[in-house]
């Protein structure tokens, strides 16, 4: 199906954000984490290390589990419904205007960055302590930041099958790397084939879950858990808590918005 304009010029902008270097967020946040690394690697005990990134483990890999699920779709379509957009379903929205979705996506921006850091920093208050439930709770709204985004654009990521899709967004959002956004985009181009098609999305790996993303659990950890543990600082326990989970939702709410994009123009182009 053929592309209009306005799709042809955010295929662009993906390929722009594809190849670029790490986002003015994430260079501000490494640039201001440095001293707390050099800390974390020479004085925090690396069990208590060990702990944190078992717990992210643990949540990542609890994905194919049908009841980490959060989002409410009925609310998705509500917002779209204000904004002139009739769908009586989350399908129907991939037949909508790609710039009206954009609008209904970003809206979903500011309410999760700022929820995950009011979150960040209560939990910081609490040192070492608290950090335990701070990581599932970081990563429970983003999961619901991604399946609100993915919904925007008519696709109800709401099972098991799309969590190495939510992975892959997971590890762009933690790294940045071109790496990780290459390896995203090579999910989207199987996913767009097989709704396309109507042949059903597995994932770009064959084998189970496990097998498909036996490393990603334990890679997005390395780029988090050390930076969670910076939470244990007194004082600066709360400012570093909630900015690190600000920085890491504003990451996934870009990572989701420019592969739910192109996984809606890749659908229509195969259409």
């Amino acid at each position: 199906m053929r592309l209009t304009d306005y799709e042809r010029s955010v295929q662009r902008e993906i390929e722009k954000w594809q190849h670029g270097d790490v986002s003015l967020v994430a260079q501000a946040m490494n640039w201001a984490m440095a001293p707390m690394d050099w800390v974390i690697e020479r004085v925090v005990p690396e069990e208590i290390v060990d702990q944190a990134d078992k717990a992210i483990s643990q949540f990542l890999s609890m994905l194919n589990v049908g009841s980490t699920w959060t989002y409410d779709p009925t609310e998705v379509l509500k917002s779209a419904k204000k904004r002139g957009i009739d769908a009586a379903s989350i399908v129907d929205l991939q037949s909508a205007d790609l710039a009206t979705l954009d609008g209904l996506s970003e809206s979903y921006f500011s309410e999760n960055a700022i929820m995950a850091a009011v979150e960040g920093g209560g939990t910081g208050l609490g040192g070492a302590v608290l950090i335990a439930a701070d990581i599932p709770l970081l990563f429970g709204i983003n999961l619901r930041l991604i399946q609100q985004i993915g919904a925007s654009y008519g696709f109800d990521v709401s099972g098991p099958e799309f969590g190495p899709l939510v992975l892959s967004i997971f590890n762009v959002a933690s790294s940045g790397s071109k790496e990780s956004k290459n390896a995203s985009l090579r999910e989207i181009t199987v996913a767009a084939a097989a709704l396309a098609h109507a042949s059903g999305y597995k994932g770009r790996v064959s084998g189970t879950f496990r097998d498909q993303n036996r490393h990603l659990p334990r890679e997005i950890a390395k780029n988090i858990g050390g930076r969670k543990i910076a939470q244990m600082i007194p004082i600066a326990g709360a400012a570093i808590g909630a900015g690190i989970n600000y920085w890491f939702t504003t990451e996934t709410a870009e990572t989701a918005f420019m592969l739910f994009r192109a996984l809606y123009i890749e659908r229509k182009e195969r259409l």
